[in-house]
């Protein structure tokens, strides 16, 4: 019939269209025309410790003709972004709590890059540097990742005593906060071996299995056992926490102390009783190694071992050992402190 196409001549008309469209979805920077100002960070993965100084790198190749830049945080298990600092390559403004340590490394006229004082636990996460020029945005991401330590925390009560916001409170007493799956998944590779399930920064809940036996989910290939998403206020488990190098030191009070004397024996040394993020803290950092139980804040008995020994324990790995929690008025152990 006159006036219809041929299927070739459809073809040739709809091939090239179909595959922009396709090459679009994938996110192809061929397909987006115009120029591309922000350079692509060489170290996608900045590395930190707690109170360092960080900077998270976003470099221009060229000024567009008017712009802003918009450094924020993406939350993790969250869907939304928080706004940090936005520049406009002269003055800057910063955002929240994160703003009043955070400011423009402005390094050259075409330096981006963001620099963060006093690195916090929280602060680690994914960042993304956003050019805003009117016409093409464009961003870069990048994760700073903090050097630190996970340690699974249950309560006195027992396990599983924890819905999720009990236990991101619970990490945060004890001088850390909820782990995420990668530090998780660093700490098992790094030898954590732990059958209870906890929750993570992401609202799942997980445990590292290095040697698969039947108490810990039977046989199979050791790794990171998932219970998946769980109900946040309902489901109760216990937790995994995280915290990096502290600013003051940890150190043994030896004796036969209650609880209560082993806090008068940390103030009169101008020290308060050690939490347990300052114990394995000092452990993972400091190397500190002591083959005696003493006194922390929550009201358990635990001892660091760098060098593992028959009589310190009994088990062949490097880790803090722990006598659980003891009666507080038992007279039985010394204290570690914690001195700022």
């Amino acid at each position: 019939m006159p006036g219809l196409l041929s299927l070739p001549t459809l073809c040739h008309f709809l091939l090239p269209w179909a595959f922009a469209i396709f090459h679009k979805a994938l996110g192809d920077p061929a397909t987006h025309p115009g120029p591309h100002y922000l350079l692509p960070p060489i170290h996608e993965v900045i590395h930190s410790r707690r109170g360092a100084t960080a900077t998270l790198p976003c470099v221009l190749g060229a000024p567009p003709p008017s712009y802003k830049v918009r450094w924020s945080k993406v939350e993790p298990g969250e869907l939304r972004e928080t706004l940090i600092l936005i520049t406009n390559g002269l003055q800057a403004r910063g955002y929240g709590p994160l703003g009043g340590r955070a400011r423009m490394r402005r390094g050259h006229r075409l330096d981006a890059s963001l620099v963060i004082e006093g690195v916090r636990l929280e602060d680690e996460g994914r960042y993304r540097c956003e050019l805003i020029n009117g016409i093409e945005d464009e961003s870069v991401a990048l994760t700073l990742r903090l050097e630190g330590v996970v340690f699974p925390y249950q309560p006195s009560r027992g396990r599983y005593q924890f819905n999720y916001y009990e236990a991101k409170q619970a990490c945060e007493e004890q001088d850390g906060r909820l782990a995420t799956y990668a530090q998780l998944y660093q700490a098992w590779t790094e030898g954590l071996d732990w059958c209870n399930a906890g929750w993570l920064l992401e609202g799942s809940v997980r445990y590292p299995v290095l040697t698969a036996r039947a108490p810990c989910g039977g046989p199979g290939r050791p790794g990171i056992r998932s219970y998946g998403p769980r109900d946040r206020k309902r489901d109760r488990y216990d937790a995994f926490c995280f915290t990096s190098m502290t600013a003051g030191h940890v150190f043994f009070v030896p004796g036969r102390l209650t609880l209560s004397e082993a806090h008068a024996a940390c103030r009169r040394r101008g020290a308060t009783v050690a939490k347990v993020g300052h114990l394995y803290a000092a452990w993972k950092f400091s190397g500190l190694d002591q083959c005696d139980g003493g006194w922390l804040a929550d009201g358990s008995v635990r001892f660091p071992i760098t060098s593992p020994r028959p009589r310190c324990g009994g088990l062949p790995d490097p880790g803090v050992r722990s006598f659980g929690f003891p009666r507080a008025q038992q007279a039985a152990f010394g204290t570690y402190c914690y001195s700022e």
